[in-house]
Formats: structure tokens, sequence, C-alpha cells
């Protein structure tokens, strides 16, 4: 008798497909629940990490910071959590002078010492996919191999963050990343969990104001100052130390982008600044910084109307001027950018000996984290071995075998003390270089709280805005206005608005206008949200003192470097029938000042010249655009310049260019060329000297008084003032 086969029951399609159905018992709703660790403790203050002292270092035994910065440290693999897209190149510094008087880092005490170095530039918010124009803070990472280890200077762009405690770094990358829900939007800032956190941690308003700056939006990698952020230690032979903050200050000056030159260029080529950094070394224009020193002594620490150790504020080089110390030259490329650029390991806590840490509660919690980063990142406890990360001295120490391990240590010991192996490997005394913490005294009560030295949260804010030019300015209302106009909620925007206001109530009108709203009245003691459950608001509520400065020059990019046009991209528009010497003069004399110059054709190939000379073109319009270049000339040549005229992509090249305030020159015979461009029309002045110094804009029969003037505009970079005046469709 056969057997009978069991009548299979009917699931409805719609149920048996439900994955919502199936994954609900796993969904989290945290909607009016109480915040607690993994293990479900219920958390009090999540604002502050556990210190010795409200200015007292960060403690080990903070279960919750470390629960909380290991988790977010492994979340990703084996991308980084930030700063995942980067360039790097090789390279080398010298110190100027012997600085012994001041530390015993030995590479910072031998002028004749040439210490090798790997660079690393790199993006923050954004995956490794994509774009270079981000607006974002950049990455400015430096190991530098000395003879005594290798010491990691891990900085940015930027001389501030967005955070006075490590506590909070966590919530501050979820909140910039892509929202959760629906993964959008990539490498931006412009969303609502962003300005949500924002708004309510008035402690991010300094910072906020360098992000949408033109600092977010570098010319290049070559062309942006590099800071160490935090305020470290420089200890001498005798133990005296002082207090130092670290600067890279690049010989080419710093320059941006336009915003909308920004988002074009992303379209155009998203690895513009990664390009930009491997030509130049390439082509033997090796990128310079100088390292410059603030050094504030110890007996000086408290002098300040702010708090040396809060990594939010700066000190103004009007208070404590920067001593530039030793030049650093990039000169090589990676060979394999997976094995070196990506595989590079940073880490705050690579000191050598002279060099030590101070209580910045940001910085304390980066000494935990990098490594906890790297271990889930890297594969194991031996990323060190990895090539890169390798120091050039000879490492012996009795951590053995794991992961990926390389070496093969010989003998029958791996611990200490041991009399087996005559205690080898030994301790080094401070005479044989050996490092000792600095010996930095503390009696204080173990404490979640904050130093109210840390709560002025908007004077240097101020002091950055109120610090800029008029066209700065104009840029830091137009990011903001754009930024905020993409948040969805109405009362994130008018929190922020509040938030604006104390910084400046000209900035926040601007901004409220454009977002078609207005200043709420908010007092100031209650716009700071981060604080702990049990704290007073009147304990914890930022304040808002006027600076004794009222501006710092060194805070705006307008005073920068502008006498080299060296690596500086320049766009020669021509065609067929092109005047030789138009060309060739204007383009000898800007390849002798170190430019790159590139011929721009209606097709690829080659041009005949005038003369029946042949030409190669570079590029043609459809594989070149305006952003890419620096600045753009028109030869003459009766052909050359009727073709130019007729064809559209090149007076859209002339149009979009001069949109981005960039240099413009052409021989009086291609004066048609610009007749026929729309921001010619709103050019009535005449030709004088003084009117290209503000305009940005030569024509001229004589090609050596041309070419001196436009390698003079060219130097200039932009000429910003044009943007509002002289705004074109473009």
């Amino acid at each position: 008798m056969a057997k009978k086969t069991p009548e299979k029951k009917s699931i409805p399609a719609q149920q048996e497909n439900d994955k919502t159905t199936k994954l609900e018992s796993f969904v989290a709703d945290s909607t009016g629940e109480f915040l607690t660790t993994n293990h479900g403790l219920r958390i009090n203050d999540d604002q502050n990490s556990l210190k010795a002292g409200e200015r007292g270092a960060t403690l080990l035994e903070d279960f919750i910071l470390r629960e909380k910065i290991t988790h977010f440290d492994h979340e990703r693999i084996p991308e980084r959590i930030v700063h995942a897209r980067g360039s790097a190149a090789h390279g080398v510094f010298k110190v100027y002078e012997d600085m012994s008087e001041l530390t015993r880092a030995a590479f910072l005490c031998d002028p004749g010492a040439e210490t090798p170095v790997f660079v690393r530039f790199s993006t923050v918010a954004g995956s490794r996919g994509s774009s270079d124009l981000a607006r974002d803070v950049r990455g400015f990472a430096v190991k530098f191999y000395t003879q005594e280890g290798n010491f990691d200077l891990v900085g940015n762009n930027m001389p501030v963050f967005f955070i006075q405690d490590a506590v909070k770094f966590p919530d501050l990358v979820h909140a910039v990343k892509p929202e959760p829900d629906n993964e959008m939007p990539q490498a931006a800032s412009a969303h609502d969990t962003f300005w949500d956190f924002i708004s309510q941690m008035p402690e991010s308003s300094h910072m906020i104001m360098w992000a949408m700056s033109d600092r977010a939006l570098p010319r290049s990698y070559r062309m942006m100052e590099g800071f160490g952020v935090h305020t470290f230690r420089f200890v001498n032979a005798k133990g005296v130390a002082s207090f130092v903050k670290f600067h890279w200050k690049p010989l080419l000056g710093v320059h941006s982008v336009a915003w909308d030159e920004a988002q074009n260029i992303s379209g155009k080529d998203p690895d513009f600044h990664r390009r930009d950094l491997w030509d130049a070394i390439e082509a033997g224009a090796f990128p310079e910084w100088e390292l410059g020193v603030q050094i504030v002594p110890e007996s000086d620490e408290f002098k300040f109307e702010f708090d040396l150790l809060d990594p939010t504020k700066l000190i103004p080089e009007e208070l404590v001027p920067v001593q530039r110390i030793g030049k650093m030259i990039l000169n090589r490329n990676p060979d394999n950018f997976f094995a070196e650029t990506e595989q590079v390991a940073f880490h705050v806590g690579h000191v050598v000996p002279g060099i030590d840490f101070t209580n910045d509660p940001l910085l304390q919690g980066r000494l935990f984290s990098y490594t906890d980063t790297q271990l889930i990142r890297l594969g194991g406890p031996n990323f060190h071995e990895i090539p890169i990360n390798r120091p050039v001295v000879p490492v012996h120490n009795n951590q053995r075998d794991g992961h990926m391990r390389q070496t093969i240590n010989r003998g029958k010991t791996s611990y200490g003390p041991n009399a087996i192996a005559a205690n080898d490997p030994q301790q080094a005394k401070v005479a044989d270089g050996g490092f000792v913490s600095y010996n930095e005294r503390i009696d204080a009560k173990k404490i979640r709280a904050r130093s109210r030295s840390f709560f002025d949260h908007f004077s240097q804010a101020r002091l950055f805005f109120n610090s800029q030019s008029d066209p700065e300015k104009n840029h830091i209302i137009d990011a903001l206005s754009f930024e905020l106009g993409k948040v969805k909620a109405i009362e994130i925007r008018e929190r922020m608005l509040a938030v604006l206001a104390q910084i400046d109530k000209g900035l926040a009108t601007e901004v409220a206008y454009a977002l078609g709203l207005h200043i709420p009245e908010i007092p100031l003691a209650e716009l700071n949200n981060s604080i702990p459950a049990d704290g007073e608001r009147a304990d914890y509520a930022s304040t808002n003192p006027e600076s004794s400065l009222a501006k710092s020059d060194a805070l705006s990019m307008a005073g920068t470097i502008k006498d080299t046009i060296k690596t500086r991209k320049i766009a020669i528009l021509a065609a067929d029938g092109v005047e030789e010497k138009s060309l060739s003069k204007v383009k000898d004399t800007l390849v002798a000042e170190g430019a790159v110059v590139h011929i721009i054709a209606p097709k690829l190939g080659e041009i005949i010249s005038k003369g029946d000379k042949k030409i190669t073109v570079d590029e043609s319009f459809l594989t070149a655009a305006s952003v890419l270049y620096d600045a753009v000339y028109v030869p003459g040549g009766v052909n050359s310049v009727a073709t130019l005229e007729a064809e559209a992509n090149a007076i859209h090249f002339l149009n979009e260019a001069f949109k981005h305030c960039k240099a413009i020159a052409a021989d009086e015979g291609a004066l048609q060329v610009l007749e026929s461009t729309y921001f010619f029309k709103k050019l009535t002045a005449e030709y004088t000297e003084e009117t290209v110094l503000r305009e940005g804009v030569i024509v001229s029969a004589d090609v050596n008084l041309l070419t001196d003037t436009f390698v003079k505009m060219i130097a200039m970079h932009r000429f910003w003032e044009r943007e509002n005046p002289r705004k074109i469709p473009a």
C-alpha cells in the first residue's frame, strides 16, 4: 500500500514573502526608552567620559566609553569607518635647527638628519567610492619613521574638532554618515540627522564655521594646511615640558575651489585631488610644507580666555606665533595603493621620547580607539608587521604569535623578567632613549563631568567668522543656506538658526532669509541638550563671552601666498589656424614659471597653426572642462578664432571659468571669442591694469604685456570679488 503524502498547507504568498514580519522580532524601537549599554545597564551620563577630575585624564575604568567606542570601531570591515577615501605619498622631513631646548625627540634635534615620512590625505565622511570634492574635513596624517620608532602626527586640515569628549565621537559619525534607513546621502552632511545632532551640540559651533568655509573645498591636497588639532607636550632631556600645537604650512599657499565648481568636478573627475597629487609628484613638482609649532610654557597654561585642553579651540597666532621649524617634501608615489595607502595604520598614540600627551578628553579617547580599529580592519594584532607600518628600527619585545604573524622569534623565553635569557630584551634607561611618560601630578576624584572652562562654545566661532573676507563670509552663508535647505525638519532648521544667532546675528539673519524662516528666541541656557540626566541646566549651560581679539588674519585664506603659479593648470583654447607666436610665447612663459599647460581643441590629435606647424592637442572639449583648470587663455589666429566663436563648448568653457572667478586672457585678435560670451557684456570698463587686477580678465595685442600680467593674475588664484556682481548663467 502506497504511503499517503501529507497534505501541504497553503501559505498566502504575501505572508510567505513578508520579510518585515519575519524580522519583526529583531527590530528595536528606542522611542520613549532609556539609554542603556549593550548589556541593559541604564546610562546616566552619555556626554562625558570618566576622568580623574574635571580636567584630568580619562580612566581605563570607563567601561561605558570602552564598550561604546569598541562597538563603533568594529562596525565596518574592512573599509575605514572614517577617512576611507584617501591618497598618499612618500617623502622626507628635515628640521631646520636643534630643538633640544624644547624636546628630546631626536628627529627634531639633528638638522643633518633626514627622516622618511609617509603622508595620507583623505576625506572623512564618505566611503572609498565617493568623490574627492565633497564638502568635508580633510585628514592630514604623517608617519615619521624616526630612529626612535614611528611618530604619527594624525591631524586634519582644520585646527579644531566638532566635539570635546571622545565619548561623543560615535554619535558624531553616526549622525554625519548616510541615514541608516535609506543609506543617503553619501559623503554629504546636508541632511537631518547631522544637523539634528549639531544643533543640540553647541560645542560644535566653531568647527561648523570651518566646515562651512572654503577650507572644506581645497583646490588641492598640496594647497591646504594641516593641524595636529590637539594640544600635545614637548618634553626636553631635563624633564621640562611645554605645551605644543602642530601646524603644516603649504609653500604653495592655501587655496580652494568654488562650491558650484566642486560639484561639477565631482561629475567630471571624482579623483581630482588624488590625480592632482599623483601627477604633481610624477612630474617632479614635489609638494612642500613647513612644520610649525606654537609653544606655550606650562606656567602659562591658564593665561588664555580658553582652555588649552579643549579640542574645539585654537590658539590664535596673534597670541602665540607659529615657529616654522622644518620642511617636509613629498617626492615619491606609492608602488601599490592597497599595500601602502590602504594598509597604512596611523595611531595618535605612536609617539617618541620627547613628545607626550595632555588630558584633552578627545585625545585620550583616540589613544584607545586607533589600535582597537586596526585589530579588525587589518586582521589582528600584527598589523605593525605590514611593510608600510614597520618602523625603520628593530622591534624587540615579548609579544608573540597571533593572526598573520611574520616575525620568527628565536629563543625559549617570551616573558619578563627572565633569568634564562638574562632578561633580554631589556628595559631601556632614559639615557638609552627609553620613553618615560611625563610626570604630571593628578589629585582628583573620579567623576563624569566637563570642566567649566570647556563651556565657551561661541567666542571662537565668532572670531573665525569675523576674520573672513567678505567673499569668504558669503560662501559660509551660502553653504549654511544650502545645507540647512536640505534639512526636512523645520524644527531642526530653527534650532540651528538659534545657534547661529549666538555666533553672529547678521549671519543668522542671512541664512534665515534664505530658508524663509525667522530666528527663534531660544535662551542660551536652553541650547545645549548634551546634559546628563541628573545635570542642572545652569551647571552645563553654554557660555558666550566676547573674545579679546576682534579678528585673526591667519584664519582667512585671503592673505595666503599669491606669488607663484607653480603646478597651476592652464587651458589654452585653440583650433586650426591658430597664431603660433600668440600661442607659444604664452605657453612657454607659463611652463617656465612652473605651470602645467594643456592645449584644448575641438578634437584630439593635432591642430595646424597659421604657419603650418603641427601642434599636439592635449584634450578636446569633450574630455576637458573649465573646472579642471585654474585659468584660460585664447590665442589669436583668424581661422582658430572663427572656429572657437562658433564652438558652443568653447564659449561655455569661458563662461564657466568666469563664473568661478578664474583669470582669463585673450590675444586682441581673439576678442570676438570673448564678445560671444555672456560675461563680456558685463564688463564695461576699459582693460587697464587696475581693471585687470579687479576683474581678472585681460585682452591685449602686446603679447609680452599680456603674458606678464596673466602670470600675475593666475598667482592671485581667484578674483572672488567678481562673484556676486558678475553672476552669470553657466
